[in-house]
């Protein structure tokens, strides 16, 4: 999760940087034809190919760059002078070639040369104001991880520098757990109890992350501190190397000089990758709800008013992104009145209305839900959100089930194509889903994403035999 949202961030920075070169050449293109060489006209090829030519070699220079990621949150002055320096160089160098080999004498030696300076000045202050802009704009509210440590005050003082610097990407050190006896760290952390601790705390404070800071001893307190963080959908990061003695599928990364060990790799920590899903959330979310949404609302409340009288819509309370409770809508498909709203739907349901019937089979009475999507509280793509009695059932039959909330969930997804819908009768049914789910959480790109969309597209023409 670290490292996704550090790269991320290093990329969407980089980004930036490249759009700030373009736009500073350009204006000065501008001033350049409307102050100093009146009658002058805007040669827009020539000036387009030195454009890309910049911006070409400031993202070479980014690619052949070693160990970026990691310091580029630091506010190290001289580090920014050497970075911006380096892009500097690589940038007008790579125009420079061009010039040079092509014997290329148009641009204005006057314009170059007041350039140069300017662009260093703007990339050594995007290096020094950016990242840490760009960090507190997308990693606020619900992105902010409070996080608990476990171990000892030694090891919390180790991690202090690693710690203030990852708090810019949203870790909140909300306190710690050790055997020791002190109240509070040198840091001010304050400790909340031992590991025995650890479900009250991570209950009472609302913690969505645990750092292990040490893990030299495989004891059933350290079996115990991985079974509460799937139980209850914190993520655990361990100071360690030792993967072997996990016995869990992990993922290995280094951030900053430490070492640590995940339970898994999550694409969607990458805030790119958030954005990319999120647009293809908006882009089709939108034209459902204003064109397909309201024709289907007139189809649904006259079908109602024929065979089931009552409100247009089934609104319930489901468990969304880190168990955060949310209104859901649905088109109503059974008679209004029903006591037993927590019952699974299943083939020949009484409750269901004739047509309701069809309204489910061709999942149009999912198509609110884009509403939902708009809101935010969904995606197009993710685990399916459960009732809240239904969360709490499933989750005592797999110790992993909540890991399934680290996304958002959707209106399809990845066990639902895979013909995991409907009724779960039985215990297999439901791990097939969680399975499903945390394959997509693990796994997630665009392909997998447009994918999943094409395929539930081809369920609705054809639907399959468990939808009803």
């Amino acid at each position: 999760m670290v490292t996704q949202r550090t790269e991320g961030l290093y990329r969407l920075f980089l980004l930036c940087q490249i759009i700030l070169v373009a736009a500073l050449f350009w204006f000065g293109v501008w001033v350049m034809v409307t102050f100093y060489s009146e009658g002058a006209e805007l040669t827009w090829r020539r000036y387009t190919i030195y454009c890309v030519l910049l911006v070409l070699g400031i993202t070479f220079e980014s690619l052949v760059r070693d160990g970026s990621k990691n310091y580029f949150l630091q506010n190290e002055l001289l580090r920014q002078h050497r970075l911006s320096l380096r892009q500097t160089f690589a940038s007008t160098g790579t125009l420079v070639l061009y010039l040079i080999a092509t014997q290329d004498t148009f641009i204005s030696r006057l314009f170059f040369f007041n350039f140069v300076p300017w662009l260093y000045v703007a990339l050594l202050f995007s290096h020094h104001y950016l990242p840490s802009f760009l960090a507190s704009g997308i990693f606020k509210g619900e992105r902010v991880e409070k996080t608990l440590l476990i171990g000892s005050a030694e090891k919390a003082k180790q991690l202090r520098g690693w710690l203030r610097r990852k708090s810019e990407i949203g870790l909140r050190a909300i306190g710690m757990l050790t055997d020791e006896s002190i109240q509070q760290t040198e840091d001010g952390i304050p400790v909340l109890g031992d590991s025995d601790d650890i479900e009250r705390v991570v209950r009472e404070r609302g913690i969505t992350q645990v750092i292990l800071l040490e893990f030299p001893l495989f004891t059933e307190v350290n079996w115990n501190i991985i079974r509460v963080c799937d139980q209850l959908g914190a993520r655990l990061l361990i100071v360690s190397d030792l993967e072997e003695k996990l016995r869990h599928p992990v993922t290995h990364f280094e951030d900053d000089g430490f070492r640590f060990i995940g339970l898994r790799e999550e694409p969607l920590e990458n805030p790119l990758n958030r954005f990319f899903k999120r647009a293809i959330d908006v882009l089709i979310a939108l034209p459902v709800v204003v064109l397909i949404f309201p024709i289907l609302a007139v189809i649904v409340w006259l079908a109602q008013r024929l065979q089931s009288p009552g409100p247009l819509f089934h609104v319930q309370t489901r468990a969304g992104m880190q168990n955060r409770q949310f209104t859901i809508l649905k088109f109503r498909t059974m008679h209004p009145h029903n006591t037993d709203v927590a019952r699974q739907a299943h083939d020949g349901d009484a409750r269901i209305y004739p047509l309701g019937k069809w309204f489910r089979k061709l999942s149009i009475d999912e198509v609110p839900q884009f509403w939902n999507v708009i809101k935010g509280d969904m995606s197009i793509v993710g685990p399916r959100p459960h009732l809240i009695e239904h969360n709490n059932q499933f989750s005592q039959l797999m110790a992993n089930y909540h890991v399934r909330t680290f996304v958002k969930p959707g209106i399809t997804g990845l066990a639902q194509v895979r013909g995991y819908r409907g009724e779960a009768r039985n215990d297999s049914d439901i791990k097939h889903r969680v399975e499903c789910d945390i394959e997509y959480l693990e796994n997630w790109n665009l392909s997998l994403e447009c994918g999943i969309i094409l395929r539930t597209c081809a369920q609705l023409i054809v639907p399959p035999r468990t939808a009803y």
